[in-house]
């Protein structure tokens, strides 16, 4: 009888080790920055019950914020080729925790436009350099890993931030700005201190945006992120008006997505280290399917149980996407032009952003059945163009690796 002997540091190496400290700063820094994200969750509510705005004000001023959020990934991304990877997060996070204060002492109605709209640009300008940076410190085969990991730390930080924001919010809703600022203002300083700046020396090659248009592989698979991104949005958006119009508390809802939190704190660093070893195109085009079913069966469903176990299904969706949509923007995007890369991949998201209530909404006035399957047969689709072009990418990518290894040559080997 033999015993098999598990190497316990062995297997947390093959999780986690591998990585430069540089990363870990920014994996320590983006989950204390999420900690502290209390603000966003309840605006809706701040802005019509501590402000005392109309909801057609409130819905004005998230408008505006929204269009915000939208220009500010193509800016962050250029400022990231532009100016630095470092440079444009610190930036970002040191204007968002200013701008968080100001929003907080803002009591008339300009004022808090004002501060929504300068809020919008800077909150998320961090994700176009992040992106960057790990695609610059991280090689190739371990950026699914590191990505993923980056995934898990947003998750399990907001999970926290929701619960205390909740919390917190009964003392006066000024805690969660000055929380938020406090965080984000962390966030900055580590990587300012801590994190090298990684952006490639400029040489001839020069580039911008509209080299990033030409790119048809790159537009193609933002167009797919852009469906897939209205797809699953619908889990903020419309399901919790489908929820409650089924009859159900807004408790109901709030317990549906308790599930989605847990399963993702608990099992993505479970299978996250196998994901990474997957073709990434085909893992990605994996987890859109599964979420394309998730929301598919939502039109099936009028109970709690029943919305918990359709939000399980698409939050495996989501846990086997971790990780993969940063490492294809990686392989696609020369090194000069990471930045910008991620940022039009984010402006996918944030356009998504805009579009799901918009058009969510109004399948939902239809029936519930118009709005799941539609979703459900949009998602699929995104599946399918990502399979498709999933050759391309992987030829794309064996292209870089050739590149990388005779940049890494002697001179005159």
């Amino acid at each position: 009888m033999t015993s098999v002997i598990v190497d316990k540091p062995s297997l947390l190496r093959s999780r986690i080790g591998g990585f430069p400290r540089a990363f870990w700063v920014l994996f320590g820094g983006t989950f204390i920055n999420r900690l502290g994200t209390m603000v966003e969750p309840f605006i809706g509510i701040y802005l019509t019950q501590s402000r005392g705005l109309s909801l057609a004000a409130a819905g004005m001023v998230l408008a505006v914020f929204g269009i915000g959020s939208l220009m500010s990934q193509l800016v962050a991304g250029w400022l990231a080729d532009h100016v630095g990877r470092r440079a444009t997060l610190t930036g970002g996070m040191v204007a968002t925790a200013f701008t968080m204060i100001a929003l907080g002492y803002s009591t008339s109605l300009p004022a808090i436009i004002a501060a929504m709209a300068v809020l919008g640009v800077v909150v998320d300008a961090y994700r176009p350099a992040s992106q960057a940076l790990i695609a610059d410190l991280i090689p190739a085969h371990d950026r699914p890993r590191a990505f993923g990991l980056i995934f898990w730390a947003i998750n399990l930080g907001f999970a926290v931030a929701m619960v205390a924001g909740g919390m917190l919010v009964r003392s006066g809703f000024v805690w969660l700005f000055w929380i938020d600022a406090i965080t984000s203002l962390i966030f900055g300083v580590l990587v300012w201190r801590a994190v090298p700046e990684t952006r490639p020396r400029r040489t001839r090659e020069g580039g911008g945006f509209g080299d990033v248009l030409k790119d048809r592989l790159m537009v193609t698979y933002v167009a797919l992120t852009l469906l897939y991104t209205f797809v699953y949005l619908q889990a903020y958006t419309t399901l919790p008006l489908a929820v409650t119009a089924s009859g159900l508390p807004a408790s109901a809802y709030g317990f549906a997505m308790a599930v989605n939190g847990l399963l993702i704190v608990v099992v993505q660093p479970l299978v996250g280290h196998w994901l990474a070893k997957r073709d990434v195109s085909g893992t990605l085009a994996l987890g859109m399917a599964v979420c394309a079913l998730g929301f598919a069966l939502t039109a099936f469903v009028s109970t709690p149980a029943g919305y918990a176990v359709t939000v399980a299904i698409w939050t495996l969706g989501e846990v086997i996407t971790a990780g993969m949509a940063g490492t294809v923007v990686a392989m696609l995007a020369p090194p000069h032009l990471r930045g910008r890369y991620s940022g039009l991949a984010g402006f996918a998201w944030s356009a998504g952003g805009l579009l799901a209530p918009l058009i969510g909404t109004r399948l939902l006035t239809i029936g519930q059945a118009a709005l799941w399957i539609t979703v459900g047969a949009l998602g699929l689709l995104a599946a399918i163009g990502q399979l498709a072009i999933g050759p391309a990418i992987r030829r794309r990518a064996a292209v870089a690796a050739v590149a990388d290894v005779a940049a890494a040559r002697p001179a005159g080997t």
